[in-house]
C-alpha cells in the first residue's frame, strides 16, 4: 500500500510539473504572440500615415515622438537617445572624457557673446567675461553660425586646446588660448 501512496505521489508531481512546463511555454508564447501583434500594429500604423498622411512626414521625428511617447509611461529616467544624437547625449550625461571652456553664449544680430563664465573653468583663467564678443574658435570665424554650431566648437576632449578671438567693448580684438578644455564640475 505505501508503494501504491508513492506512485501517485510521483504521478501528481509528475503531472504538476508537466502542466506548470506547458502553462509556462504557453504565457511565453502568449507574451511573444502579444508582441509580434504589436509590433505588426506598429509597423502598419506608420505605414499608413507615411502612405496616406496629406503632408510629407519626416520619419525620425515621427518614430522618435512614438518612442518618447512609449517610454513616457514608465519612470522619468527611460529615455529614447536616437544614433544622430548619441554623440551629443554621451557628452553630455555620460562621459567624463569630453569638456568645455566654462562659458556659456548667446546670439544676438548673428552675433556671438559670452552670457556667464563660470568659476575655476579655462574661460575664467583666461580672462574671459560675460558680454564679450567671440569672433572666431580656433580661426573659424562665427559669421552666420548659430549657438548650437559655436557651442559644439566650444567643446571637445579634454585637454584638448582652444584659441578664441574676442573683441570686448568697441576695444580691439584680442586673442585668447585656453589651454586646456575641462571636464564639467
Amino acid at each position: 500500500m505505501k508503494k501504491g501512496v508513492i506512485v501517485k505521489y510521483k504521478r501528481f508531481i509528475l503531472s504538476t510539473g508537466i502542466i506548470a512546463l506547458a502553462l509556462g511555454i504557453w504565457s511565453f508564447s502568449d507574451d511573444l504572440f502579444q508582441i509580434s501583434k504589436n509590433l505588426e500594429v506598429f509597423a502598419s500604423l506608420y505605414k499608413e500615415v507615411n502612405i496616406n498622411y496629406v503632408d510629407d512626414i519626416n520619419s525620425a521625428k515621427f518614430l522618435k515622438t512614438g518612442a518618447d511617447a512609449m517610454l513616457d509611461g514608465l519612470d522619468p529616467y527611460t529615455e529614447f537617445v536616437p544614433e544622430s544624437e548619441i554623440e551629443d547625449y554621451k557628452l553630455h550625461y555620460v562621459s567624463t572624457q569630453y569638456g568645455g571652456i566654462g562659458a556659456s553664449i548667446f546670439s544676438r544680430n548673428n552675433k556671438v557673446y559670452i552670457s556667464n563664465v563660470f568659476e575655476g573653468f579655462p574661460a575664467q583663467k583666461a580672462d574671459v567675461r560675460p558680454g564679450d564678443q567671440v569672433m572666431k574658435i580656433n580661426d573659424i570665424v562665427l559669421d552666420g553660425k548659430n549657438s548650437d554650431q559655436v557651442s559644439q566648437l566650444l567643446k571637445g576632449s579634454k585637454g584638448a586646446t582652444v584659441k578664441l578671438l574676442i573683441k570686448r567693448d568697441d576695444a580691439q580684438a584680442r586673442l585668447r588660448s585656453l589651454t586646456s578644455l575641462s571636464a564639467k564640475p
